[in-house]
């Protein structure tokens, strides 16, 4: 490929700024974002994802409940009967694990909500 060929500023044309005004209203009418570059991308934030993981964390804290809930229910055999500490660590780890998750996609999708009320557009 010769030099008269290449784009002479990669950066600005990969990753243009835009400048005064929201990004938005340069939209072509009837485009559906739905770009990771996008500013209102939640898929960007560190928030989204550590509320993903967390909400995943409280599926393991849930099995721990059922855990405690099933020896609790049929038994352990002639081992020590651990369920009810099961079932409390379990429920415990598990409302946190959820609270915290949850609140923290919501507040990783913020922008995103907030672009839907200015635009009135859904993807």
């Amino acid at each position: 490929m010769s030099a008269s060929n290449s784009v002479s500023d990669i950066k600005a044309e990969s990753f243009p700024e835009y400048s005064g005004g929201k990004l938005q209203d340069t939209y072509i009418e009837g485009y559906d974002p739905v770009s990771l570059g996008a500013p209102h991308s939640s898929l960007v934030r560190t928030s989204t994802w550590l509320g993903m993981g967390m909400i995943m964390s409280g599926i393991a804290a849930t099995g721990i409940l059922i855990y405690g809930i099933a020896t609790g229910i049929w038994g352990t055999g002639s081992s020590d009967d651990y369920s009810q500490p099961l079932m409390i660590i379990g429920a415990i780890l598990a409302v946190v694990f959820y609270v915290v998750g949850f609140g923290a996609v919501r507040y990783g999708r913020r922008y995103y909500r907030q672009y839907r009320a200015e635009t009135g557009r859904k993807n």
